[in-house]
């Protein structure tokens, strides 16, 4: 499988760099612990070969179904598991994996998630106010708009979505529930563009459905779990390689490598932040606000 059999809506983003960065080997054992449609785990593949192992995680059932699909017939070995990447150490344990040689993480939502309007993680199109990843657990997006107060509200929209109107979209989602309830991804977009003006090309929703995205399936408490897990499977010399697209993401990311590297746990093969190519960029809109870093175990 290459990178052009995946739909160019959902392109694996900075493939050669990751390839590059991650670095794996003939035979390794590979954790992509956000799969998605498979379209990394595909490159890591072809990398690794008839004696490699690529181990797939994703809280989306729906995911793991078509990654299936796009892995079929690569030559590694796979095995494809329903898991948060928090959790990949139980996981694993359960196919009687206990050490790896590296780890990839591509933090944040997947272009086929807001390609579903059923999934509630867009307003471009109306469906239900969900949001989750795993759709089997846990609160949506709705239940946190009826349930939390003003304040909770407005802490979550300025936390997560850097939101400087937070306060007043709180007030005016409050007042709103007030009379009817707020399940929709339309009716939501609708309350908070009435509350605030629209700054440019950025719809007035877009920071606040990220927030709301980010709370219902704790991003961030997932992003420090799943690095405290990987960098305890890595064996040593082994990489983890992170792809986050916002800067709440990669500030985690940054100063839990940062601390890896003074505590003696780690060394960074690159200091510095990889960025995608201008050319990339164009191809690929998502690609554009991608950072990747790369931690190696000592």
């Amino acid at each position: 499988m290459s990178e052009r059999e995946i739909k160019p809506s959902h392109l694996p983003v900075m493939p050669e760099e990751c390839l590059e960065w991650l670095d794996p080997q003939p035979g390794e054992t590979v954790v992509d612990g956000t799969l998605g449609l498979g379209g990394h785990s595909a490159l890591f593949a072809e990398k690794v070969g008839l004696e490699g192992h690529i181990i797939g995680l994703d809280r989306d059932t729906n995911a793991i179904e078509l990654a299936r699909a796009n892995l079929e017939g690569v030559q590694a070995k796979t095995s494809l598991l329903h898991s948060a990447y928090s959790e990949m150490v139980q996981a694993l344990s359960r196919i009687g994996v206990g050490k790896v040689d590296r780890v990839f993480l591509d933090i944040g939502v997947s272009s086929m998630q807001l390609d579903v309007p059923e999934r509630g993680f867009s307003f471009m199109r109306d469906g239900p106010l969900d949001m989750r990843m795993n759709q089997s657990a846990g609160e949506t997006a709705a239940d946190l708009v009826a349930t939390l107060s003003e304040e909770e509200l407005a802490n979550i929209i300025y936390r997560y979505g850097e939101e400087k109107y937070s306060r007043r979209i709180a007030k005016s989602i409050v007042a709103a529930r007030g009379s009817e309830s707020i399940n929709t991804t339309a009716r939501l977009a609708e309350i908070v563009e009435q509350a605030v003006p629209r700054r440019g090309r950025i719809h007035p929703a877009t920071r606040v459905f990220q927030a709301l995205r980010i709370a219902v399936n704790d991003e961030l408490g997932e992003l420090e779990r799943g690095m405290g897990a990987a960098i305890s499977l890595l064996r040593p010399g082994g990489r983890l390689a992170i792809l986050t697209f916002h800067s709440l993401e990669d500030r985690i990311a940054k100063n839990i490598m940062r601390g890896w590297l003074a505590d003696g746990v780690a060394t960074l093969p690159k200091r510095k932040v990889i960025k995608p190519k201008y050319e990339e960029c164009k191809v690929n809109p998502r690609a554009r606000s991608a950072k990747l870093r790369v931690a190696e175990k000592i």
